[in-house]
């Protein structure tokens, strides 16, 4: 737990110093880039072709995994999700951890549904911690120019 709690203090702290030069200048995608934890999900999104709708007006939500998130998916995931041939599988499981809007941490609440770009939904959870389909947020709201990143421990996969 206070492993857990460091790191996500650490990464607030990483994510907070880059978000907020320029009083939130830098949209989605450059305060991701800038905290450098996020190169797995930033290659993902360009991939995607979703780079030009996260650097948009938004708001958007971004429930964001960090590299070590993408690592811990089985080996070859992340590498078969980056063909071609699997684009839309990828923009999916891209589109199922952003929500439309800027939702802060303290709008949400206990078996919160939210629906997501994607068109799925994800359930939060705030009982010891906070949870998105059983994912840890371990830092929250991280302004950007056009929205807010909450950073989560594992990929989150809608049902396909």
């Amino acid at each position: 737990m206070i492993r857990r709690t460091f790191l996500g203090t650490a990464a607030a702290v990483m994510l907070s110093t880059a978000a907020f030069a320029g009083g939130h200048s830098m949209d989605i995608v450059d305060t991701a880039v800038g905290a450098g934890t996020f190169n797995t999900l930033v290659a993902a999104v360009q991939a995607a072709g979703l780079e030009d709708t996260l650097r948009g007006d938004g708001p958007f939500t971004v429930f964001a995994p960090t590299d070590e998130a993408f690592a811990a998916l089985p080996e070859g995931t992340v590498e078969s999700l980056l063909m071609e041939e699997n684009l839309d599988q990828l923009v999916a499981i891209l589109t199922y951890h952003v929500v439309p809007g800027a939702v802060m941490s303290g709008d949400l609440s206990d078996g919160m549904m939210a629906t997501t770009v994607q068109g799925g939904e994800i359930e939060i959870g705030t009982m010891d911690g906070v949870t998105v389909n059983g994912a840890n947020v371990v830092a929250a709201d991280i302004e950007a120019s056009n929205g807010v990143i909450h950073v989560i421990d594992a990929v989150i996969l809608p049902s396909m």
